[in-house]
């Protein structure tokens, strides 16, 4: 049959990026422990297109997605990527992939044990042959106020809050280690289920370690600064405000080599 899309186009312009999005697929994220997690991702995926091609063949996205391996590493993430620009004959190519991963705690008093989920994003992109790639994870964690603790006879106001991270590294970091490191530069860190015991420990901590969002960025910051592995990335936390009807937010970017 004729093939449409590999005829010629006579516009001469060029497409920077065309693809699929939003098609979701069954993943194996693997785990610092050894642990195989099983996830569902959302893939877009896409490559350029020359200026003379008509149309690029989309079905080969897909094919290669239920094709290639689904256990979800930096190695085979940027096999993805290489893959992808060669079976579609493309120069440059473009991959992002969201999905919750889970991570099983330990209640501080109690020990009840639940799982947590986190939503991942990783996106890579490659042209001639260099591949780009940036892990992002958002962590939801506790944050208590020193202003409202400092000027109040009792009590401080506190809220939940988000830290996104993005990273890009030289050699691997596990999502657990990561989410770790994060966590632990909050006013304190989030569970699924808490006993009672476990809740005056949390609501305790907290008050015992406030943080403006301007703290949080910064500790998260110098933690990364130390880690030799992380070439470049960037923090962003959000507290969304008890007290306000809108949230607080600060933002941090590092490029080592810079």
């Amino acid at each position: 049959m004729e093939d449409v899309q590999g005829s010629v186009d006579t516009r001469q312009i060029p497409i920077n990026r065309v693809g699929i999005k939003d098609i979701q697929h069954p993943i194996t994220v693997l785990g610092k422990d050894g642990r195989r997690s099983a996830s569902i991702a959302t893939f877009s995926m896409s490559v350029s297109l020359p200026h003379d091609q008509k149309g690029t063949h989309m079905s080969r996205f897909i094919q290669m997605l239920n094709e290639t391996e689904t256990e979800i590493s930096a190695k085979n993430f940027n096999k993805m990527l290489s893959s992808m620009v060669e079976r579609l004959e493309a120069e440059s190519g473009y991959i992002e992939m969201q999905f919750p991963y889970f991570i099983e705690k330990t209640a501080p008093v109690s020990g009840v044990k639940s799982l947590m989920d986190y939503q991942v994003n990783l996106v890579g992109q490659i042209e001639q042959g260099h591949i780009d790639a940036t892990l992002e994870v958002t962590i939801p964690v506790k944050s208590l106020c020193p202003c409202s603790k400092k000027i109040s006879e009792y009590g401080a106001h506190n809220q939940r809050s988000h830290i996104t991270v993005g990273i890009n590294c030289s050699s691997k970091l596990w999502l657990d280690e990561l989410i770790k490191s994060v966590e632990a530069q909050a006013s304190a860190e989030l569970f699924a289920i808490l006993k009672r015991p476990d809740e005056k420990y949390i609501t305790e901590r907290a008050y015992n370690n406030p943080k403006f969002v301007e703290d949080v960025v910064r500790d998260v910051a110098d933690v990364f600064d130390q880690n030799d592995r992380i070439l470049r990335y960037y923090v962003h936390a959000e507290n969304f405000e008890s007290i306000h009807n809108h949230s607080a937010f600060a933002v941090v970017e590092h490029d080592k080599s810079v």
